[in-house]
């Protein structure tokens, strides 16, 4: 296969498929059944964020630090940690972000990048990606920021792939394949605007 481009990832998106690299950098495409989600309308911060929150303990910034974010989501979190994110997901994932499709959400200390998350939009779909914190509640106060664009800008689907511990915190589900490109079909009929929230 050639270099993965911006249009190989628009196509995989809207047919429900993604790309995640082996760890000798082959790149490998994925359509999990059954699919995990988070149900945009029932998520809700937990106890201990609130205050986190109520601090504005960090500044929220969109779209300044996408490569950054993703390289910083690329670094393995321990030893048995397997790094999905190779220079060519990363170098295709920048030019969908050029275009205005892939998204970062930051969360900065004294003008330090301390955590975030990226995805893709594509009409009223977000496909969350990766996240990664420096800092304790960095990456769920950019996830929670997040909830709220995608609120507000009537997103309708939050794709997130594979379940796991991580994604359960923020109440992913698991749906049946079916299930999902029903709901990836819906959500691309529509248009919605990855912007700024309105706090």
């Amino acid at each position: 296969m050639d270099k993965l481009t911006a249009d190989d990832l628009i196509y995989g998106y809207i047919n429900g498929i993604f790309p995640m690299a082996d760890t000798d950098g082959t790149l490998y495409w994925y359509a999990p059944d059954p699919r995990a989600v988070i149900p945009i309308d029932i998520y809700k911060p937990a106890k201990s964020l609130r205050p986190v929150l109520n601090r504005n303990q960090f500044e929220i910034r969109i779209n300044t630090a996408f490569t950054d974010v993703m390289r910083a989501c690329s670094s393995p979190r321990s030893e048995d940690d397997s790094v999905w994110i190779s220079d060519e997901i990363i170098d295709a994932y920048t030019e969908l972000h050029q275009m205005g499709l892939a998204h970062s959400v930051e969360t900065y200390i004294d003008d330090c990048l301390v955590g975030g998350l990226y995805g893709v939009s594509l009409g009223a779909a977000f496909f969350g990606e990766s996240m990664f914190h420096h800092t304790s509640n960095a990456s769920k106060v950019a996830f929670h920021y997040l909830i709220e664009i995608l609120r507000q800008q009537q997103y309708t689907l939050l794709d997130t792939q594979f379940i796991n511990d991580n994604v359960r915190r923020y109440g992913a589900i698991e749906i049946p394949k079916a299930d999902y490109l029903k709901q990836l079909k819906a959500a691309l009929r529509k248009k919605a605007r990855f912007t700024e929230p309105v706090l």
